[in-house]
């Protein structure tokens, strides 16, 4: 590990607490000079560290960096995020994620970008991924679990999410079934899980979950069209969130309710943020546009749906999509 990367992990370690340059030259085997140099590179990268006479050195709260230093220093998880890799930019942290996972990589592998270039949500559709506003990010899990209980993975990271998100801003953040988050009517985020079955068709060989969460303001870089329906933490609550502190505190959400799937002990929670229980909604089935009722989510996070002639159908996120409130 070269000087920077070993300071930046120490600055990471410390929170909120100043270390001297001493201290730090001591500590990292080199000059203080060598600090010095190592401080201003971290800064020419978009690092921003504070620095105080007598008192030293110590990342500012106001960094928007994106980084395994700073990830890795928050976690709290015993797999998750234990061997992760952070790009300026990618193309989809999806699409490498499988690339690992096809390449026997470990489970709690993940994959996080800045930017992405083809960034995409569910049915392929485009999901928009600026630099330097949210977090792009793909989890590889290997979990023992049956294909009804894999079924569950995406609205479990939902519940994760939304936890993660709601504990640093202090927003409620509310769940539209299945796998987006909005805060004041407004989506900001987007889950996406692609998942990989055993040989034998009977239970999950890996899934790769995806989750992009605008976290600072995007109103400069989404168009008109998009910003009608879609927004970030920032522009919805005023609150800069720290993007590596949040993505540690989505993995370490994550990490609990995935042990937790199989009992469905994620449910109540789900259901109390879930927004389309109760309205009149739209639903397209098989490109089939229906009206209906939500009535709720059931035990396998399956949309209940009661039609216009009193039929109730349960909704596999598979079988519906774009429902809408009317």
């Amino acid at each position: 590990m070269n000087v920077k990367d070993a300071l930046l992990k120490t600055l990471a370690g410390s929170g909120e607490e100043y270390i001297s340059g001493a201290a730090l030259a001591e500590k990292l085997g080199v000059s203080r000079n060598a600090v010095w140099k190592a401080v201003k590179s971290l800064e020419g990268e978009g690092y921003v560290i504070e620095s105080v006479a007598a008192r030293g050195y110590r990342l500012s709260a106001q960094s928007n960096r994106l980084s395994a230093e700073l990830i890795s220093s928050r976690l709290n998880t015993v797999s998750l995020g234990r061997n992760i890799e952070v790009y300026d930019v990618i193309d989809s942290t999806n699409n490498a994620a499988k690339e690992r996972a096809a390449a026997g990589a470990p489970h709690g592998t993940v994959i996080a970008a800045d930017r992405q270039t083809m960034g995409r949500g569910r049915l392929g559709r485009t999901f928009v991924s600026p630099s330097g506003t949210g977090i792009y990010m793909s989890v590889l899990v290997r979990p023992d679990l049956s294909l009804e209980d894999s079924g569950l993975i995406t609205s479990t990271a939902a519940v994760a999410a939304a936890e993660a998100v709601e504990s640093l801003c202090g927003q409620d953040v509310c769940i539209k079934w299945v796998n987006d988050l909005y805060i004041n009517g407004k989506k900001i985020c987007g889950i996406l899980t692609e998942a990989s079955l055993g040989l034998e068709m009977k239970s999950l060989d890996h899934a790769v979950i995806g989750i992009g969460i605008n976290v600072r303001s995007i109103r400069k870089c989404f168009d008109s069209e998009l910003s009608a329906i879609a927004s970030s933490i920032e522009d919805e609550t005023g609150c800069q969130l720290d993007r590596s502190q949040l993505c540690a505190a989505v993995l370490d959400r994550l990490e609990y309710w995935l042990g937790r799937i199989s009992t469905r002990e994620f449910l109540p929670e789900y259901r109390r943020r879930e927004i389309l229980t109760g309205n009149a909604i739209t639903a397209s089935i098989g490109g089939k546009q229906v009206t209906g009722k939500a009535l709720g989510i059931d035990d396998n996070a399956n949309l209940i749906m009661e039609l216009p002639g009193g039929e109730v159908r349960h909704l596999g996120s598979g079988e519906a999509n774009l429902c809408r409130i009317i």
